[in-house]
């Protein structure tokens, strides 16, 4: 019987000691290998982008550690049975993985979600100094720029941060799961976001105005692409994905047998119903189809709004092309993770197609939006570029 307690906070500090220390290196990076002259908010563009190409690469690695059955592979958090490593927690790990050699703890999985662990602190210690940094008046920029996004940022990954704990100490409850990749995404949302409010103070990017119709169909098209994403994020952390092995029909039918009520039911553990019985297959084929329909509904509405794009203007042939892409990706990855058995490679791909859609989306009504009212005050900052 495992009585490994949940919560042990002993290894807490060398932890976040050890996500300062790795901190240090994309900050001094960026504040020390540029221009001599470069401003505080070029630097802090820069390491914006540092940070939110390194939480794209925590998503991915997440949906790693998720599709390689190592969300339990330390089964208490935030360290490992108590130790900041592995490696101080081999004596466990190795009876653990003894006694159950294909169970959730083992030597491979325990260093695959600790480094998970590694990552996600590290890029909260950037979003922290980020909000730091947003405080700060220099005689270039006596103003603030994206000061309450970047503190609502550093909430969202304190948050975000209980969320991964809620998943090992709930056992990976799908709810919660799905909850955490949402989160993941979000963060790439915001850090985008921040990055095109500081490309418009410096005077690197300016609005592009459209009519509202074009506005608001990309607005539709990223809430239908966000839907989209939690119904894969429930395929997933339900383990739906080969409950339907064929296409275009499943279980030999157009329309299959499916038990949406117990499927969607969203407060209950992992493979079971609330009631604590198995989750019944017809309730699994139930999940997978209705991401299937929500792909085919989305595939229309990015495929129209490609199209949108096209018609509009020379400018935004690019985007057209990066949407049409990314959409291509996406719906050759997740065929291939129904008839190949959703082979890892394929996942990968598939999740990280998905973010890179959410981040076009988002860049793109950054871009057509009207931009903040405190940007139009900021002239002394674009003339600082250097």
């Amino acid at each position: 019987m495992d009585i490994t307690p949940l919560f042990d906070l002993s290894p807490a500090v060398p932890l976040l000691s050890l996500a300062f220390v790795l901190a240090l290196a994309p900050v001094a990076w960026v504040w020390w290998s540029g221009e001599a002259n470069a401003t505080l908010w070029v630097k802090r563009y820069r390491l914006t982008v540092w940070v939110l190409f390194l939480a794209f690469d925590l998503v991915v690695f997440g949906a790693f550690t998720r599709l390689s059955d190592s969300g339990l592979g330390c089964p208490d958090w935030p360290g490992c049975y108590g130790q900041a490593s592995p490696w101080g927690a081999q004596q466990p790990i190795r009876a653990a993985e003894a006694a159950l050699p294909s169970g959730a703890v083992t030597w491979s999985k325990a260093w695959i979600e600790m480094v998970h662990r590694y990552f996600a602190s590290l890029v909260g210690a950037l979003v922290l100094f980020l909000a730091v940094v947003s405080l700060w008046r220099t005689k270039e920029a006596d103003e603030r720029l994206g000061c309450g996004l970047a503190w609502f940022t550093l909430a969202w990954i304190l948050l975000q941060g209980a969320f991964g704990a809620l998943t090992v100490t709930m056992k990976l409850f799908p709810l919660i799961v799905t909850l955490h990749l949402l989160g993941g995404l979000g963060l790439l949302a915001l850090l985008a976001w921040q990055v095109g409010l500081l490309r418009f103070g410096l005077g690197l990017s300016k609005p592009v105005w459209v009519g509202a119709g074009l506005r608001w169909a990309v607005v539709a098209a990223l809430l239908l692409l966000v839907a989209q994403i939690a119904l894969g994020g429930w395929v997933s952390t339900n383990y739906a994905v080969l409950a339907c092995n064929t296409f275009p029909q499943c279980q030999e039918s157009w329309w299959p047998e499916m038990d949406f009520a117990q499927g969607f039911e969203l407060w209950r553990a992992l493979g079971q119903t609330a009631m604590g019985d198995w989750l019944p297959m017809p309730a699994l084929v139930a999940i997978h189809y209705a991401h299937r329909l929500g792909a085919y509904v989305l595939v229309l509405a990015l495929g129209g709004l490609c199209i949108l794009l096209w018609r509009h203007s020379e400018a935004f042939k690019p985007w057209a092309r990066t949407i049409a892409t990314l959409l291509c990706v996406q719906v050759a990855t997740g065929l291939s993770n129904v008839v190949l058995d959703w082979p890892l490679v394929a996942a990968l791909l598939h999740t990280a197609g998905s973010a890179a859609l959410l981040l076009t989306l988002v860049v793109m009504l950054r871009l057509i939006s009207h931009p903040h009212a405190e940007i139009a005050s900021m002239g002394v900052v674009a003339r600082a570029v250097p």
